[in-house]
């Protein structure tokens, strides 16, 4: 019996070595390369953006393109940035952006994809958008006036600030529409906190 085994080791080690050399006979076959406009745009400071000239109006030229898609056809959506897009689909629109291609987000995602696209940009800015120093002068606060906040505010990069605005005014009009999105205040606090404050 135990010379049975060893026949079909034997016999099997010898196929696995046939297969082998048909394989390394085969040529690879490499898809052809073609000289693509990379940029990379999430991890990238908003400064390197704004000397790439991808900013408009302080503004990452990538996230507007995000919020407009979403205003458009996700402001409504139950359950906007709390239920997560397929974690593929960010990453290959994610690659897709990045290579300079010339996506229709409408047709190929869906909102829950485009806003957690837009969550991952958010959180892969480098320092966060609210700078570490703001940061702890929030934290120090009394949560005093608005005043106060405002001129905290004031001490962020214009780049970071600008994109904070555009944030807030879009975040304000998703809350509106709370009663359809399920989406208030706290609730976009909650998701939105730990890719803002980092």
């Amino acid at each position: 019996m135990a010379a049975v085994h060893i026949d079909i080791c034997v016999s099997f080690c010898a196929g696995v070595r046939e297969d082998m050399k048909k394989m390394v006979q085969i040529p690879i076959l490499r898809p052809r390369t073609v000289a693509a406009k990379h940029t990379k745009l999430f991890g990238v400071s908003l400064c390197e953006l704004q000397e790439q000239g991808l900013l408009e109006d302080g503004v990452p030229l990538v996230v507007r393109r995000m919020v407009e898609h979403l205003r458009k056809h996700g402001e409504t959506h139950e359950g906007l940035f709390r239920v997560n897009g397929n974690v593929r689909a960010v990453e290959a629109l994610k690659q897709r952006l990045e290579a300079g291609e010339d996506l229709d987000l409408l047709s190929e995602s869906d909102s829950c994809t485009v806003a957690s696209l837009l969550k991952l940009y958010l959180r892969d800015l480098p320092g966060g958008l609210v700078t570490s120093a703001v940061q702890q002068a929030l934290i120090d606060g009394d949560g005093g006036s608005w005043l106060e906040l405002r001129d905290l505010l004031q001490q962020l990069p214009d780049v970071h600030r600008g994109l904070l605005r555009y944030l807030c005014r879009f975040l304000a009009l998703v809350e509106s529409n709370h009663d359809d999105n399920r989406m208030t205040a706290l609730n976009l606090a909650t998701v939105f906190g730990p890719s803002v404050f980092q």
